[in-house]
């Protein structure tokens, strides 16, 4: 069974924070737009996955990273990374060294967005037993 990550109490306040907000009715589309590209991102679970390991941990370098992350290709955790490096959600450092070492860490952008997708777990966490619940009565069900 996959473990539940451990918030904080400033990651919940942020969570219920961003969750209380409503969206102003004259949104600008730039936001609309990005609203569109971090659903996009977050729901690819390669992301919310890496977050939460990073959360948990960090700097990591990729090959602990990829141990830490379940399932993950080097190619998706590679494809992923610069991804999130190009949303500003990691930060890559790449030390001089022989063999070569990098890290990732979650910049501030990435704290935040976890915080904002913690709300999630929560849900998740307090459902679990409806949701199960209704997924058993639709697989009983008669096709």
């Amino acid at each position: 069974m996959e473990r539940i990550p451990a918030f904080t109490k400033e990651q919940i306040a942020a969570a219920q924070y961003y969750a209380s907000l409503t969206p102003p009715v004259d949104l600008d589309p730039r936001i609309a737009s990005l609203v569109r590209d971090l659903i996009g991102r977050v729901a690819d679970k390669w992301t919310m996955l890496i977050l939460d390991v990073l959360a948990e941990t960090s700097p990591l370098r990729f090959s602990r990273l990829g141990e830490l992350v379940e399932g993950v290709s080097q190619k998706m955790l590679t494809q992923t990374l610069r991804a999130m490096e190009r949303d500003g959600l990691v930060v890559r450092t790449v030390y001089p060294v022989v063999p070569p070492k990098v890290e990732y860490k979650l910049t501030d952008l990435g704290i935040t967005l976890g915080a904002a997708f913690c709300g999630v777990w929560v849900w998740a966490a307090n459902n679990l037993d409806a949701v199960d619940k209704a997924r058993q009565e639709f697989d009983d069900r008669p096709a």
